[in-house]
């Protein structure tokens, strides 16, 4: 990584609820250290396709969907983080295409993920990028327990 390239905090946008506080983590981390904050917003294929143009259209809505969030994620998180988000949208698997945004881009410095507090662990993308992929990872990767408050994130951050 250059050094002239700010330092740039990817967070991976999902349906969890842990992922807010790995985004205010992210973005508190970018403003203390004149960072920037990524997100990143997957649109997973759906289990069986039937009809193109049903798929099609349901494709759009997701798309929709994914940029509203967005939206409204980059706007309540731009005063903490000092400037509008870096923003990727991709479709696919959520882990291949994460791998492959960290590969494309060089800028991208840290991972942070917010671990699920549910019998079922931390999340199936912690367990993966910690175990198989760890080694395929040019970056460190935070994880940011999900049983925290925004305080106690400030207070970390």
């Amino acid at each position: 990584m250059a050094d002239s390239l700010p330092r740039v905090f990817l967070v991976v946008v999902d349906d969890t609820p842990e992922h807010h506080l790995a985004v205010h983590y992210a973005a508190r981390r970018a403003a203390h250290t004149g960072g920037r904050l990524a997100l990143l917003h997957v649109i997973e294929p759906p289990e069986v396709q039937h009809w193109i143009a049903i798929e099609e259209l349901a494709r759009e809505e997701r798309r929709e969907e994914a940029e509203a969030l967005l939206n409204r994620l980059c706007e309540a998180i731009e005063p903490v983080a000092g400037a509008m988000p870096m923003v990727y949208i991709r479709e696919g698997r959520t882990r291949d295409e994460l791998l492959a945004l960290i590969a494309e881009e060089p800028a991208i410095s840290i991972l942070v993920l917010g671990a699920g507090t549910g019998p079922e662990g931390p999340g199936p993308l912690i367990t993966y990028v910690t175990g198989r992929a760890s080694a395929r990872l040019r970056i460190p990767i935070t994880i940011v327990p999900g049983g925290l408050t925004v305080d106690q994130i400030d207070a970390l951050s």
